[in-house]
């Protein structure tokens, strides 16, 4: 049967089975033009300005009042209430949509990877494009995309074919509605999470620069900070005394160091090999295979890893937290970039290069009450973190039981 699991209680009746061609009135995809970094004339929207089913216009390109091919530029002047679908793009984004409402407050135009969509006067909008952030919309478009060595893409014809269920016009109105209050909310949430880490940035920048210092318990203040090559705080740490049962470690810009099966990652490892990996133990930190990747991480866990990975271990009393903040400090992942060196795979920081970096050394307490406050801060976004996804996940089961 047509019919949700969840469902407001003055509704009843089957849904209505469509297909997406029968519903849309327009259907039409951009312009392909060389975009300019600088005001030139007209916005434009480009697929990298649809995140998370929302639109994100923090990078604007520009084109021309006028085109220089003669394209009536009128005829792709965005309006409100259009649909933004990415329908050339990469595996992971291919289908993602967005509302435009207006946001950039003057006439605007889209690229060619997004396609724009209207509809019949009996279907809401902003009810289509919760619609297509369930599963079975998501997956009907992998099922349909075809993939490339650049970028994927679906066509309009395979588009037109995906099968929805429509309820009436004031059961789809209710529906967006009550759905964009959960969104309100959703997006208050991540609002205060990038307060939070707008702050602790702001805040590593005036502590490490010093312009910001804390005091004794007795209010009095800490030493001046010495500075100390790399190599007087650690040491190259190149264990390889295990037993190679220990587990394998991998290091990831967005979590640190984790456990290799934990993540998408297929490297096949013998028995032979894995007796020249290096145990790395909870306090020591990683440089990164890969400087893009942040430079140098902290292991909170123990474990054995690739051979090709720096692990540097305290040769002094340090706060290892102290450190774990300042390696994230912008400026200094600055520095570590200009310092890489060539490898076959990519780029790498040597230990050499990295010995005789400067590191700023406060006294013990100081360092401890420097971590410990950026500890509190990090406490604070990831309960909000966690917030955050417990009210994601609840908007993912009302999408799974609320359209069929």
């Amino acid at each position: 049967m047509n019919e949700p699991k969840l469902r407001f209680p003055e509704f009843n009746g089957e849904w209505e089975e469509k297909n997406l061609g029968e519903i849309v009135t327009l259907m039409q995809s951009g312009l392909s033009r060389k975009l300019e970094g600088k005001d030139i004339g007209l916005p434009v929207l480009r697929s990298n300005n649809l995140i998370g089913d929302k639109l994100n216009l923090s990078d604007i390109r520009y084109w021309y009042v006028v085109d220089d091919k003669g394209a009536n530029l009128e005829n792709y002047f965005l309006k409100k209430g259009d649909l933004l679908v990415n329908f050339i793009n990469s595996i992971n984004q291919i289908g993602k949509t967005a509302l435009y409402n207006g946001e950039l407050n003057r006439n605007a135009i889209f690229t060619t990877n997004i396609m724009r969509l209207n509809f019949n006067s009996n279907t809401d909008v902003f009810f289509i494009h919760y619609y297509f952030q369930t599963k079975k919309y998501l997956d009907y478009i992998q099922s349909i995309t075809k993939p490339a060595v650049n970028q994927a893409s679906f066509t309009t014809i395979d588009f037109k074919r995906f099968k929805l269920n429509l309820p009436s016009f004031s059961e789809q109105k209710k529906i967006a509605f009550f759905l964009s209050k959960l969104d309100e909310k959703i997006g208050f949430i991540e609002k205060k999470r990038e307060y939070w880490k707008t702050y602790k940035k702001g805040t590593m920048q005036k502590i490490f620069s010093q312009k910001l210092r804390f005091k004794g318990e007795n209010g009095e203040n800490y030493p001046d900070w010495e500075i100390k090559e790399a190599k007087e705080i650690f040491i190259n740490y190149s264990n390889k005394i295990h037993d190679g049962n220990l587990p394998i470690l991998a290091v990831t810009q967005d979590k640190g160091v984790v456990y290799r099966n934990s993540i998408d990652i297929q490297i096949k490892s013998s028995n032979k090999s894995i007796t020249s990996y290096k145990l790395i133990e909870p306090g020591n930190f990683v440089i990164s295979l890969r400087s893009f990747q942040g430079g140098i991480e902290y292991s909170k866990i123990k474990g054995i890893s690739s051979p090709a990975y720096t692990v540097l271990k305290p040769k002094i009393e340090i706060v290892d937290y102290f450190y774990k903040y300042y390696f994230k400090k912008e400026e200094f992942i600055s520095k570590l970039n200009s310092a890489v060196i060539g490898i076959r795979e990519g780029k790498q920081i040597s230990y050499g290069v990295f010995s005789e970096m400067l590191l700023p050394y406060p006294s013990i307490p100081e360092q401890s009450k420097i971590a410990n406050y950026f500890s509190i801060i990090d406490l604070k976004i990831n309960l909000i973190d966690e917030e955050l996804g417990v009210y994601k996940d609840f908007k993912k089961g009302l999408l799974q039981q609320m359209f069929c």
